[in-house]
């Protein structure tokens, strides 16, 4: 579990990790895994590398934290990197795309997209020990959303130490615009298909999602609390993965429809003959232009 950000100022060896993570995110030129900069399985280390490059974020582009995301919510990839726990990521301002938007070409660096049910907080979930029946309470209304992830690290070659420190692997995210309150939705059993250009390349279920994304939420908003952290009325929580992520290709545009929630959609600009390279969060998002090119090809949930 992770700890509480310390009082101290970050170990150079965290300092060097953030860097280079930065550097990658800002030249668009994937770096190195950053695993062994910090000191061996050092999770803690990992979160404090991860927080100071959303606190330099903050700071430069005027952004601001606006939720969480959960990664590793899917068993197998858990046994492929050797863990028991999911991890989380930030979610910030900059990140986020209209439904239907266009991301430029560009903007991200290895990035794939996978569907989730995300959860909006009506009520601060403070307490350590967190119940379903909080969580609840708590949550005013689901969306479907995608999630766009991104690796800095090059060819995501990753563990859990690298994933980490990436902010989870987080890029971009989508939310639809049609609310469902919780009493009108049985999360575990919802049923989700994501198509790229009218062809089905990913499915799953509310099941798939740590046995289901209510109890991936308890898990995020108890371990966010335990760190002197926790969720707030407002927080939007990307709750994890339904079914195997995709990875895009320039002139994507993908669908995914999540039974008693709707619909949500992301295109994906065409490549340009030149661009400036880097992922610079503040690239603008455009309105989608309809455009549906790719093949399919699928990969484990984050």
């Amino acid at each position: 579990m992770p700890t509480p950000p310390s009082a101290d100022r970050p170990t150079a060896a965290v300092v060097k990790a953030a860097d280079t993570l930065a550097e990658a995110a800002r030249t668009g030129v994937p770096c190195p895994a950053v695993r062994s900069l910090l000191p061996d399985g050092d999770i803690a280390a990992a979160y404090d590398v991860q927080r100071l490059n959303v606190a330099r974020t903050l700071e430069q582009r005027g952004s601001r934290v606006v939720g969480r995301k959960i990664g590793l919510t899917s068993p197998a990839v858990q046994r492929q990197l050797g863990v028991d726990q999911p991890d989380f990521g930030a979610l910030l301002t900059d990140m986020a795309v209209p439904d239907g938007g266009t991301v430029p070409a560009g903007r991200l660096l290895q990035p794939k997209v996978e569907a989730e049910v995300a959860l909006v907080l009506g009520a601060d979930l403070p307490d350590t020990r967190i119940t379903v029946a909080d969580v609840l309470r708590a949550v005013d209304f689901a969306l479907p959303a995608l999630e766009i992830v991104d690796s800095r690290i090059d060819g995501w070659d990753i563990t859990l130490v690298d994933t980490v420190a990436d902010n989870a692997s987080s890029g971009l995210f989508v939310l639809g615009t049609s609310p469902v309150p919780l009493t009108a939705l049985d999360t575990r059993g919802v049923r989700m298909t994501l198509s790229r250009a009218g062809e089905q390349v990913s499915t799953g279920t509310g099941a798939d999602c740590l046995g289901g994304p209510l109890n991936a939420a308890v898990w995020l908003a108890s371990t966010l609390a335990a760190a002197g952290d926790p969720l707030r009325a407002g927080d939007v929580v990307l709750t994890g993965a339904l079914g195997p992520m995709v990875a895009v290709n320039p002139g994507d545009a993908f669908e995914a429809h999540i039974s008693g929630l709707g619909s949500v959609r992301v295109a994906f600009a065409a490549a340009e003959a030149s661009t400036d390279a880097g992922s610079d969060v503040g690239s603008e998002v455009r309105p989608d232009t309809g455009s549906e090119t790719g093949a399919s090809s699928e990969g484990d949930r984050r």
